[in-house]
């Protein structure tokens, strides 16, 4: 099979490698479609712990397909079923994985990122990610594409829960990649009610009001663009952007028991953001953190986008083939247009 393989920093091929065999407790599944991530650009970029010239690997945690093979052992799961796949898998006993938060387990193994992905026509599914359910079956609405970006939905939707955004809350976006696009999507879901959109680029807030009719876009500077839409302050500020000024600004908008969501990671050497404490104070304000997403988390989220609530295809610029892969991290990592995505062809049992 082919699969995108990541050396070391700088160093992606594609590769021709063995269909992985599996064992009585696993799974093979046929990838149809798998998306490019922010994770999979800076790993390529900056390289990654999993990866060498002497084991180089599979990368890829966003992807949907068809299950080509069952294990002898393996109970609930049949040839030719369409299924998404979390990607995070936890070690299953730790204080984390019985509260039901095996994303957040120190243990925690990923496909793509510790252990092969989505990259490749085949992946293997070990015995712990099916016993925990990382394997979610798909409703025949739903395409592959939309199943594979379901995974960063999902991390989208674990943010805005933790946040807790009420009915009629304004809500202001800053960040309009593809990100900031679910983070409107799912607080429309969750009731949101006036949505403000900001970004530096003014194709991408363009975008936006063209994607999602109804959004209100701010141009420039924040502060003075909130005024000028005749309010004081916002409910909700969520930053999907990797932009420590914007963090650090944040506070500025808010109403009087303000919520802000700091959605994503910074640059080690932007990871320390200054903050005026005194507004967190006096105006009671809450800021909430993130990471990656629960097992249930990630089936709620498969269910909004196979009852079409969340038009996650949207979100798809361009699809491209795997020999392609060049061109696709190029424009993914130039932020041109939103999600990439590699789309494969074939059935699910062929050559296995």
């Amino acid at each position: 099979m082919k699969a995108i393989r990541l050396y070391e920093a700088g160093h992606l091929e594609l590769n021709d490698v063995p269909v992985p065999e599996i064992g009585d407790h696993e799974l093979l599944v046929k990838v149809r479609a798998a998306s490019i991530c922010g994770t999979d650009v800076r790993m390529w970029k900056s390289g990654a712990a999993h990866a060498s010239k002497e084991h180089p690997l599979i990368l890829g945690h966003e992807f949907a397909g068809d299950i080509a093979k069952v294990g002898a052992a393996v109970k609930g799961y049949a040839a030719g079923d369409r299924v998404s796949v979390a990607p995070n898998i936890g070690c299953g006993h730790c204080d984390a994985c019985v509260s039901g938060n095996t994303h957040l387990c120190d243990d925690m193994q990923a496909f793509g990122v510790t252990m092969d992905g989505g990259f490749a026509e085949y992946v293997r599914i070990p015995e712990n990610a099916i016993v925990q359910g990382n394997i979610s079956k798909l409703g025949d609405a739903i395409s592959y594409e939309a199943a594979a970006l379901v995974e960063p939905l999902s991390c989208v939707y674990n943010g805005q829960t933790l946040l807790g955004i009420r009915p009629g809350d304004d809500v202001l976006l800053i960040g309009l990649g593809p990100i900031g696009i679910m983070h409107i999507m799912t607080a429309r879901i969750l009731g949101a009610g006036k949505i403000y959109v900001n970004d530096l680029s003014e194709e991408r807030i363009e975008q936006a009001c063209r994607l999602l009719p109804g959004v209100l876009p701010i141009h420039g500077d924040v502060k003075e663009g909130i005024k000028q839409y005749g309010i004081k302050g916002v409910d909700v500020c969520i930053i999907a952007a990797p932009a420590a000024d914007a963090q650090a600004a944040s506070l500025e908008y808010m109403n009087m028991n303000g919520k802000l969501l700091f959605f994503g990671g910074l640059p080690d050497h932007k990871k320390i953001v200054p903050i005026n404490t005194n507004l967190l104070h006096y105006k009671q304000l809450t800021i909430q953190g993130c990471t990656r997403q629960s097992i249930s988390e990630y089936r709620k989220c498969a269910k909004l986008v196979d009852d079409g609530r969340i038009p996650l295809d949207l979100i798809m610029s361009d699809a491209y083939s795997i020999e392609d892969f060049e061109t696709a991290f190029a424009n993914a990592a130039a932020a041109k247009g939103l999600k990439h995505v590699f789309r494969f062809d074939g059935a699910g049992s062929e050559n296995v």
